[in-house]
């Protein structure tokens, strides 16, 4: 991963519950971000 920048997503804990999968996007690089990817329920 080239990405200098890891984007982030902020949540409280009653939230958190409901987070099902987390990756991180590699196949493109857009710019000096690396964005999230994230499946909730």
């Amino acid at each position: 991963n080239v990405g200098w920048r890891i984007d982030y997503q902020i949540c409280n804990s009653n939230f958190k519950r409901q987070a099902l999968k987390t990756s991180i996007y590699k196949d493109e690089r857009f710019s000096d971000h690396a964005p999230l990817i994230m499946t909730y329920d």
